[in-house]
């Protein structure tokens, strides 16, 4: 008896050892979008895939792909629209999977102001946080209502969106997140309206996505992470009020009204098969921002995107 313990303690030991360390760079602070990536660190499944994974919240939202191409990084948390540009510019990196596979961009305004429709912003101000990529879902939605960029006025308002919205310094917001701006316009007494890129025009993508430098990534390391999140999110979809426990429980910032509305809203936009590619998505959203003019030319879905499931 002795004899066996030791040698399961042994294999124990052994297996433990074995495990790859794998680091992630998330795109922001951790909130309910990333509900799988810590479900799956909380119920195990990384460790039965044999990984261990350091999960880092970047100090500038900009640095996690390049983090991932100058190899600081196994993976990074990006944004479809935003890897189109990266890659245009010459950036080593490629798509390995997607986290929140809708987009959560939105066109946000008052619900009881003066824009019922987008026609209605003409000579009105519209904020926003990122240039380039934003602009040009704006352009695509304006346009569609006969407007122009000449019609109205940009205000970059750094990242605080519903903020400048409610307090009337701008009379929509690009950018705003429907499972966060909403909700918290909402806690604070004020309703607020989205208007969805997708139903306008633009054509749908990927919100979060899973990037790896292409040159330098370990794809059996990158198939087993994404394997444990796809099973973290089976869990949440099967369980969304235990894994919002189990979420909210990671960390007391994580536990208030805001995260818990967000987390609901965001459990039906999670990839359920976060290694599968949807080529013709990518290639629609690369030939949009060519003739946006954000990039030269067109690149083969190849060089942006890879289902590494079907390698």
């Amino acid at each position: 008896m002795k004899t066996t313990l030791a040698a399961l303690a042994l294999l124990a030991a052994t297996q433990a050892a074995a495990q790859d360390r794998m680091t992630l760079v998330l795109d922001w602070f951790v909130n309910p979008d990333h509900g799988p990536i810590v479900i799956a660190d909380e119920q195990g499944y990384f460790a039965e895939a044999g990984l261990e994974v350091e999960v880092i919240a970047p100090a500038d939202p900009a640095d996690p792909p390049k983090m991932a191409a100058a190899g600081r990084a196994d993976l990074a948390i990006s944004y479809q629209p935003q890897l189109h540009l990266q890659v245009a510019e010459g950036m080593p990196l490629i798509r390995v999977g997607t986290l929140v596979a809708t987009p959560l961009n939105c066109l946000l305004v008052l619900e009881d102001g003066p824009v019922a429709e987008i026609a209605d912003l003409k000579g009105r101000k519209i904020g926003f946080s990122v240039a380039g990529v934003e602009e040009a879902l704006l352009s695509e939605m304006l346009g569609r209502a006969g407007l122009g960029m000449a019609n109205v006025e940009l205000v970059n308002v750094n990242w605080s969106l519903s903020p400048a919205l409610m307090s009337g310094q701008v009379d929509a917001v690009i950018g705003a997140f429907r499972n966060f701006e909403l909700n918290q316009m909402a806690i604070e007494g004020v309703a607020g309206r989205c208007f969805y890129p997708e139903e306008e025009g633009v054509p749908t993508y990927d919100e979060l996505i899973y990037v790896a430098n292409p040159q330098t990534m370990d794809a059996d390391m990158i198939r087993r992470f994404l394997s444990a999140t796809e099973k973290a999110t089976q869990f949440i979809v099967n369980h969304p009020q235990e894994s919002w426990e189990i979420f909210a429980g990671t960390s007391a910032e994580l536990r208030d009204e805001l995260n818990e509305r967000a987390w609901a809203d965001t459990i039906p936009r999670f990839a359920l098969r976060p290694e599968a590619l949807d080529q013709g998505r990518y290639a629609r959203f690369e030939a949009f921002l060519a003739e946006a003019g954000l990039v030269e030319g067109t690149r083969p879905v190849s060089d942006l995107a890879v289902d590494l499931g079907a390698q």
